[in-house]
Parts: structure tokens; C-alpha cells; sequence
């Protein structure tokens, strides 16, 4: 009898199958089953069936009341509104992997000072036998049209960067997972090797919100002229070369440029730091050379250091297995994601209330707006980027967003009205003189030395005369302050006078920890010379005698 209503019920299965699968295609509608709650939800995906206009969705009622995670689409009747809720697991592992971005947007600091103050002489103690290292260079050689030759200065930067850098070399493996995919695709459009993705690293430390001493911006670090010159928007509220895509499309054409002219890979690297200028002087100067190790030593400084690091880079990549350096999983990568033209201005403060999606994430995702607003300008396209899992909410609730947005931006309390006031807000140009300092400065204006350091880019304390500093006020800087008794730029806020050296160290590091410390000022101090500290070192955080 089993037997006999096992069957019954098989072929009736069959029989339905077919009426089930033509039921589903003529009424367009997809479901989704949530594994974590269970939950059936019902996702309208018909181009016939739009929402009528006439339908009551022209605003979003009591939003203080309805939970981020929760937003409620509105549909023609109330028999179709659904709730869409996303999956626990996948928005768990997207937290963590975006405080991850968050977390690693200050390790440019690290990577930059890094390649302006290259170690290519000091020896590291590290397992790596030099006819290992000579041999895997030859195979990186063979596969790359990069020119990879082994010598002692590439050596001491591999095995600095393996023992100094190691946690920063494990934090560039886990973030490459989100922007690698974007740039190869890029890179092979445009037939340069893909190679060339280390670059970024080396240049911004996967930053998109880099900025350098001198102004480059960016993944790529373009300068201001150079990026108009690239066809990048640069406005008061968008910065193009923030744009991973539009950056690495401007990034691949200028490469390109440069190539044409040297028809060599490495120099049309040096040039991309320095500039063809710099490296045509340095030609001149080697007698005519055309290899980048013959004529480094006539390079700026800087640009002595960033071919070094770039090779140095992709050999760490090439052979993190070997080197057992430990990278995580991510979890979602930069393709992972869509992008949706607005129709109007919008805040990321109003887009997070209305999708639930937290406000850092939307700033990694969409970095080249500096307000965090997304401005509406007639004849030009400004998109937004989400996660694709989440971009169901934006759309789906498109024109009610649009309503409150409009509501909201007419109200007293507008959230752009702070925006635009801090944007409008006046600003003066300061010129530093001899004996100021960040902190005296700072409390001159009545601003923090966190503010100053970020209005001017700055990545050290460490100020010149003549410089020219943007601060935004918040009291009068031309009251006299009552002259009180406080150490010279050189001393140190804090009681300590020496500093022990422990391991990674570095002048760049302990300056860092000590505000009014320089590099300048450890090295006068202590009489060194380079760069080299010893472990147990006790360093003078004065010109003292002890």
C-alpha cells in the first residue's frame, strides 16, 4: 500500500511540475528562500507590471518607527506589501569585511614613508637563502615583462618588507581581494600586464581616499592637474580620482602614454612617479642608459624607492605561500556590487536611514564624494554604489525615496544644511612661521591638530616655513594668546626623555608616537646617520644631555 502511494504521489508530481513552472513564468514573480529565517519573500521582477504612479507611494511614512533592516516596500495594494529582509550569515560577514576596509585606509601612511625612506642596505635576518630568492626572481622574470633582476638592494627591500612590514603585507593580501578583480579586468582591457595591479599598493596602499603630501589622490595618486588632464571630475563635491573604476581607467590610459614613449615597462613606471622629466634628466646623466637600476641613482629620492617596492611587492605576492604570510577570506568583492544613476540629491546619512546599510560601508563603496553627498547635476550622471544584495531596497522603493529626500532637504532640520554650511563655511590661508608648531596652531583657531593634519593632507607633524595651511576657524586666530610657558617645537608633550627601541621600529614610527619629534630631530640627537636602529637602543627625545 506504501509502495502503491509512493508512486500515486511521484506521478502526480510530475503532472504538476509543468503547470507550477508555466504558473511561475506567466506571473513573473521570483522566490526567494531565506536560510536563515525561512522566511518565503516575494520579489515582483516584471518589466510589465510597473508600479502605477497613482499608487500611494510618493512618500515614506513614520520612518523614526520602521527598523533599518526592515523597510517596508510599498506596493499597489496592501495585499502585496512585503517585508525584505536580508540574510543574518551574508550581512555578518559584510560587517566584518568592510571594517576590515575601514580598518586598513591608515596603512598608507606606513607604505608611503616606507618607499621615501627605503632601506636597501641594512641586512634582515630571514630564511630566504639569496639562491632561492635569485632563482624565484629569474622565474618572476620569465613571466613578466617587467625587467626582474636580482641584486642586493631588491634583496634587503624584499626581506625588510618580510620582516618590518609583514603585517602590512598580510593586510594588502586580504584587501586586494576586493579591488584586484576590478583592476585586472581593467588592465586587460587595455593590454598592460596584469602585474601592474601591484602599483596601486605601492602608490596608495588600497586607499581610495589617499592623499599625499604634495596632493596626489587616490588609488592610483594622481595629481590635480594630472587627473583633469584624464578627463577626472574634480569639484567641491565629487573627487573622481577617488573612483576605483574611473581612476583605474584614467591609471590604464596614462600608463599607456607612458609606454609609448619608453617602450619599457620599469621606466614607464619611474615616469609615472616622477614624471618623464625627471627620468629623461636621469638618462642624460647615466650617459644615454636605459635600465632602471643603472640610472636609479640619478632619480629623486622618492622614485629611487618605488620600483624597488614595486618588485619587491610582487614577489611578496607571487610567493606569500612560501613566505607562510596569513591573509583572510573575503567575503565579497568590488564586482559584487551595482551602481544606480540618482535623480536627485541625497546624503549618505539618508541613504543609510532608508536601506539600513551603515554609513562607513557606503563611504568605502563610494569614495569620490567628499561631502558624503551624492549631488544632482542636470546633463551629468552620478551614480551610486551598493551591494547587489541590497540594491533591491533602493530600487524597489526608488520614487518614495526621492519624496522624503525632497521633504526632508525643505525642512529646518535638513541634514545638507550642516553639509553646506561647513562646505560654505569660511576658510583662511595660514602661513607658517618660524617656531609654530601643529599644536600652537591649532590652538590659535581653535581646532584640533587631527583637523589640521586632515584639511592640508598631512601625513606627520613636521611643518616648513612658508607653508601654506587651509583652516577652517572656530575662533579668531588674530587674539592674542597669552603667552605661557611651553616647550620648544623640538621637545616632547610627555614627560618621557628617551625611547627603547623594540622591534618594528623605525625614526618614522617612534617621530610618530612623540608629538613635536621629527625624524631630523632623532637623528641630530642621537648622531645617526641613516636608518638603521639597533634593538634595545635608548633613543634622546631631546636636545638634552640626558
Amino acid at each position: 500500500m506504501n509502495k502503491l502511494a509512493c508512486k500515486c504521489f511521484y506521478f502526480l508530481g510530475l503532472t504538476l511540475v509543468p503547470i507550477l513552472g508555466f504558473a511561475q513564468n506567466k506571473d513573473s514573480n521570483t522566490t526567494v528562500k531565506d536560510s536563515i529565517s525561512d522566511n518565503l519573500i516575494i520579489v515582483n521582477d516584471s518589466l510589465d507590471n510597473q508600479i502605477s504612479t497613482t499608487a500611494p507611494i510618493n512618500r515614506i511614512g513614520n520612518l523614526a518607527n520602521t527598523p533599518k533592516e526592515k523597510l517596508v516596500l510599498f506596493k499597489p495594494t496592501e495585499s502585496s506589501s512585503y517585508n525584505l529582509e536580508d540574510n543574518e550569515l551574508a550581512a555578518k560577514f559584510d560587517s566584518l569585511w568592510m571594517k576590515e576596509l575601514v580598518e586598513a585606509a591608515p596603512l598608507f601612511d606606513e607604505m608611503y614613508q616606507e618607499v621615501m625612506e627605503l632601506d636597501t642596505i641594512s641586512d634582515f635576518v630571514l630564511d630566504l637563502p639569496t639562491d632561492t630568492l635569485k632563482m624565484r626572481l629569474a622565474r618572476l622574470n620569465e613571466k613578466t615583462p617587467f625587467n626582474i633582476e636580482y641584486n642586493a638592494s631588491l634583496e634587503s627591500v624584499i626581506k625588510s618588507f618580510l620582516t618590518r612590514k609583514r603585517d602590512l603585507m598580510e593586510r594588502m593580501l586580504t584587501i586586494s581581494q576586493f579591488y584586484f578583480p576590478l583592476f585586472e579586468q581593467q588592465l586587460d582591457n587595455h593590454d598592460i600586464p596584469l602585474e601592474m595591479k601591484y602599483l596601486s599598493i605601492v602608490e596608495s596602499a588600497l586607499n581610495p581616499k589617499a592623499r599625499s603630501r604634495v596632493g596626489a589622490t587616490g588609488l592610483w595618486q594622481f595629481m590635480y592637474g594630472t587627473g583633469r588632464e584624464m578627463k577626472l571630475n574634480i569639484n567641491s563635491y565629487v573627487d573622481e580620482r577617488s573612483d576605483p573604476i574611473k581612476s583605474t581607467e584614467a591609471a590604464c590610459n596614462y600608463l599607456n602614454r607612458l609606454y609609448r614613449i619608453y617602450n619599457d615597462w620599469d621606466l614607464a613606471l619611474a615616469a609615472y612617479n616622477s614624471g618623464p622629466g625627471n627620468v629623461n634628466k636621469a638618462i642624460r646623466r647615466s650617459g644615454g642608459q636605459r635600465n632602471y637600476w643603472n640610472i636609479r641613482r640619478n632619480l629623486p629620492r622618492e622614485t629611487a624607492g618605488y620600483v624597488p617596492a614595486f618588485q619587491a611587492t610582487m614577489y611578496i605576492f607571487e610567493y606569500a605561500e612560501e613566505h607562510g604570510l596569513k591573509t583572510k577570506r573575503a567575503e565579497r568583492a568590488f564586482f559584487e556590487t551595482d551602481t544606480i544613476h540618482v535623480k536627485s540629491l541625497i546624503t549618505f546619512d539618508q541613504i543609510s536611514e532608508l536601506t539600513g546599510i551603515d554609513k562607513e560601508e557606503l563611504k568605502i563603496l563610494n569614495p569620490s564624494y567628499k561631502l558624503d553627498v551624492i549631488p544632482f547635476v542636470k546633463g551629468k550622471t552620478h551614480a551610486l554604489r551598493l551591494p547587489v544584495h541590497k540594491m533591491g531596497k533602493f530600487v524597489a522603493n526608488e520614487e518614495a525615496i526621492y519624496a522624503h529626500v525632497e521633504e526632508e532637504l525643505k525642512s529646518k532640520e535638513s541634514p545638507l544644511a550642516e553639509i553646506t554650511k561647513q562646505a560654505e563655511q569660511n576658510s583662511i590661508r595660514y602661513r607658517v612661521r618660524d617656531g609654530d608648531f601643529l599644536g600652537k596652531i591649532a590652538e590659535r583657531y581653535g581646532v584640533g591638530v587631527s583637523q589640521l593634519k586632515q584639511w592640508n593632507g598631512l601625513r606627520s607633524n613636521n611643518l616648513r616655513i612658508g607653508q601654506r595651511l587651509t583652516i577652517y576657524p572656530r575662533k579668531n586666530g588674530a587674539i592674542a594668546v597669552k603667552p605661557r610657558e611651553t616647550p620648544a617645537r623640538s621637545s616632547v608633550a610627555s614627560s618621557s626623555k628617551t625611547h627603547e627601541v623594540r622591534s618594528g621600529d623605525s625614526l618614522w614610527t617612534i617621530s610618530r608616537k612623540y608629538p613635536g619629534v621629527s625624524i631630523e630631530n632623532l637623528r641630530k640627537w642621537n648622531g645617526i646617520s641613516g636608518n638603521n636602529l639597533k634593538l634595545g637602543t635608548k633613543l634622546k627625545l631631546c636636545d638634552c644631555s640626558s
